[in-house]
């Protein structure tokens, strides 16, 4: 395209809205318009407003930019990338809709909406249907998308391809979640240093709820929930960036171990079709070391969009199970909810 599309990115001062900032600094589709967060932020230039705290070129090149109030009458454009906390989500997001804009959402706002796609592109893209569903029933020009609970979505893109091939009747998964989920400065050292913490406030209620949702079928008036019961149990460690989930799986038919491993090999769904531009070409890593994958050496591969599978055995319980990886700023924050508006574009739901 010779013009890109102008953007907004709100709450555009916390780690999440900097990494939306870095990744469309030389986007070929996005532009960032407007820099918008709080009251107390609009007006300053953005470096004087933002602690940067990512590598990379700071401030993605735009800390001269002037920082608008975050809302409709001050930082309107066609797409709006949301970086909100849930509670200034939940009323902000609705107003650019109202105001025509395409907003993308990493709140968790609006996730469990009947009317809005919780999407993750591989997994589910019909699920932008919803967004037809959605304009009709609020009368409005724009919408919302979001994306889903970072280790939900991890989970997800490792199960779509199983789905897929042989139906998924039941999940149990245990996570290691990085300390950046926690969001900045995150969680107290004295707390976390040497330890594990076997709680994460609302994340396992997030991860059973919405994985059946994104694996449903969408049916034209809605979404059919996937007909699977999953149990989720996670803990907070001593890691930086990237989400470690040992994940069980009862496949329906048994499925043989050369046959699990060919599905997620062959997986290449729609975003790999379409040539998007944040998609990783190889979605799934498959490992056959084993001790692999692992945070240090795997999470930053594909710039943190694909995902890590390995350690491929029988579950005496379930049938199945495997290490998996993931990166949660990346692919289940920012990155998600950009590949989520290069999707919406393929698909004819961007003015």
């Amino acid at each position: 395209m010779t013009t890109k599309i102008p953007v907004t990115v709100l709450g555009a001062t916390g780690v999440v809205g900097q990494r939306f900032v870095r990744r469309l600094a030389n986007h070929p589709l996005f532009r960032v318009e407007h820099l918008a967060a709080s009251e107390r932020s609009a007006g300053k230039r953005y470096r004087d407003a933002c602690a940067w705290r990512l590598d990379g070129e700071p401030y993605g090149g735009l800390g001269d930019q002037v920082m608008a109030e975050g809302t409709p009458e001050f930082a309107l454009s066609p797409v709006v990338f949301s970086a909100l906390d849930t509670a200034p989500a939940s009323e902000l997001e609705p107003a650019f809709a109202r105001a025509g804009a395409m907003v993308f959402s990493n709140a968790a706002a609006f996730r469990m909406s009947p009317e809005v796609p919780l999407l993750v592109p591989e997994v589910n893209a019909a699920h932008l249907g919803l967004l037809d569903l959605q304009r009709h029933h609020h009368g409005w020009k724009g919408g919302i998308v979001t994306n889903a609970n970072c280790t939900a979505t991890v989970l997800v893109m490792a199960l779509a391809p199983l789905h897929e091939a042989f139906g998924v009747e039941a999940v149990m998964m245990t996570s290691m979640q990085a300390i950046s989920g926690a969001g900045y400065p995150g969680v107290p050292s004295l707390d976390i240093l040497g330890n594990v913490i076997p709680f994460i406030r609302n994340e396992e209620p997030k991860v059973e709820e919405e994985t059946p949702k994104m694996l449903g079928c969408f049916t034209g008036s809605g979404v059919e929930l996937a007909p699977m019961a999953v149990s989720a149990l996670c803990h907070r460690v001593p890691v930086l960036e990237g989400h470690t989930e040992a994940v069980s799986v009862k496949l329906k038919g048994n499925p043989s171990l050369d046959a699990v491993r060919e599905a997620f090999l062959n997986w290449k769904p729609e975003p790999q079709r379409l040539g998007l531009f944040s998609a990783p070409a190889v979605p799934i890593h498959v490992h056959t070391l084993e001790d692999r994958p692992q945070v240090r050496r795997d999470v930053e591969q594909d710039e943190g969009m694909s995902i890590h599978v390995g350690r491929i055995r029988v579950c005496p319980i379930l049938g199945l199970k495997f290490a998996l990886l993931g990166h949660n700023t990346e692919r289940g924050a920012a990155g998600g909810s950009i590949l989520n508006a290069e999707l919406a574009h393929a698909k004819g739901y961007l003015r």
